[in-house]
């Protein structure tokens, strides 16, 4: 095993050929233990990758820019136009023969909705107040017990929340899931920049590293060993969302069908979107630009092509992304072996850091850094086709992303409460409405352990024949 000097003339060396060699202006002060801290992180920074996107970041910038005229609506797949039962076949034998895993990018924490814990624990449901690790965990046990398939789920952490998710998990006894069959794994991370791109150091012995956004989660699947996991196990297909949405349908074999097998499909990457409130609304869009599917983060899309209209008066990019995707696992494993990831996205940011000449921390009044993070839509326009499937925004997504206001614990309570109201409707039960907005005037919360669609609903015994004003019925 190298000694800690050979060690340390190794990284200086990697560290000077890219210009980083601060990184140890410290070196002579620290005991053996925090050298030892400092080279381990040093020894797993991804060098050349952050040389490149410092070479090469005003060409990024202008290759990016997308207010050129080649951007054009993206085709896409509607349930109205669809053989629903060829697709939702398929898919349903997909996930009984075992080739479905679920995966969840969960590596944030609740600091946005006033939470002290990581986002997933945080209580989402209308009534029991549920965490959001609980609705999916109870989607993935409904969706085995109504298919009969084994469906691991894969939760990508952050190194921040990574001991606490488990713990919580623990505690709960894995939500009936079994302990073998929920598998957590860290994302990376990479260093904060200055703005002339110097690697940012948070203490004498400790580079200030962020997670590397939820694109990062291609790299961490195969760091990890979870790729080569699916594989053994014969999983081929990742059905993806992130932490926030407790509407989503953990596993759907429509959409899982139609990744499989619709003609617009090539089976690596496909996506579900909604159709935009308004032009202004902030959620990514789907285009396709250079006869490629992609996504424009909502500032990307230039005002015109964001407020265009068809001559009905539909918005002509309205294909609103929800963070739901199914990724095959060969797909993945090639993203992956090419050892680049996918690009990075710089954001300016106030990041405290230590003064290079007094070695004191000092807390910005202004954003002094860059940090650089991957989104996981960048993986979209590498596929050879990818297809972009519509769904109903009131089934499908009502995230919990802020404390108040829109998208927030109150509204997305208030979709899951509406949204079992329409399948209570749909059975031919009685809902009380308000007059005015037409709202549901009692509170529902549904477990996936009860229904996971409305037809499954009418199949339940003991429904109520009538709901009361002001009622608050938990199923």
């Amino acid at each position: 095993m190298p000694s800690l000097q050979d060690r340390y003339r190794k990284t200086k060396e990697r560290l000077n050929t890219f210009g980083q060699s601060h990184v140890l202006a410290f070196w002579d002060s620290l005991d053996d233990s925090r050298r030892e801290n400092l080279l381990a992180q040093c020894e797993t920074l991804p060098l050349e990758i952050l040389n490149q996107e410092i070479a090469n970041s005003s060409a990024s910038h202008a290759k990016s820019d997308p207010s050129t005229d080649d951007i054009q609506p993206v085709s896409v797949v509607c349930a109205q136009s669809l053989d629903a039962l060829k697709y939702r076949s398929i898919g349903e034998e997909m996930v009984r023969s075992g080739r479905v895993a679920c995966f969840t990018v969960a590596g944030g924490q609740g600091t946005r909705l006033g939470w002290n814990g990581p986002k997933g624990t945080f209580p989402a449901t209308p009534l029991l107040h549920k965490s959001l690790f609980q609705v999916f965990a109870e989607s993935i046990l409904a969706a085995r017990r109504r298919w009969r398939g084994n469906i691991p789920w894969y939760l990508m952490t952050s190194p921040l929340n990574h001991q606490s998710t488990q713990d919580f998990f623990r505690e709960h006894d894995w939500f009936k899931l079994g302990e073998k069959s929920v598998r957590f794994f860290a994302q990376g991370t990479l260093p904060s920049l200055s703005l002339d791109g110097k690697i940012l150091l948070a203490a004498p012995d400790s580079i200030a590293l962020n997670p590397d956004g939820h694109g990062g989660a291609i790299r961490a699947l195969a760091a990890s060993g979870s790729l080569a996991e699916m594989r053994r196990e014969g999983v081929d297909t990742l059905s993806y969302f992130q932490v926030d949405n407790p509407l989503v349908k953990a596993v759907d074999p429509l959409f899982l069908g139609l990744h499989a097998a619709h003609p617009e499909s090539s089976g690596e990457v496909s996506s579900k979107v909604v159709a935009k409130r308004d032009p202004s609304e902030k959620v990514g869009v789907f285009c396709r630009r250079d006869n490629r599917t992609v996504v424009l983060e909502y500032s990307d899309l230039p005002l015109r092509l964001a407020e265009a209209t068809h001559p009905d008066g539909a918005l002509m990019h309205s294909a609103g992304s929800i963070a739901i995707h199914a990724f095959s696992r060969a797909f993945l494993e090639r993203l992956a072996d090419d050892g680049q990831g996918l690009p990075l996205h710089r954001a300016l940011k106030k990041v405290a850091s230590i003064d290079m000449h007094s070695g004191v921390l000092v807390e910005p009044v202004a954003p002094n850094a860059i940090k650089m993070e991957a989104f996981i839509f960048d993986a979209v326009p590498m596929a050879i086709r990818s297809m972009v499937y519509e769904t109903r925004r009131n089934e499908e997504f009502a995230p919990i992303k802020n404390a108040d206001g829109e998208d927030s614990a109150a509204t997305s309570q208030r979709a899951q409460s509406e949204r079992a109201a329409r399948w209570f409707e749909a059975c031919g039960i009685e809902v009380p409405r308000d007059e005015e907005g037409g709202e549901c005037a009692a509170t529902i919360e549904l477990s996936p352990l009860t229904a996971l669609d409305a037809s499954e609903l009418a199949q339940c015994a003991n429904l109520p024949r009538s709901i009361a004003v002001g009622a608050k019925i938990v199923l």
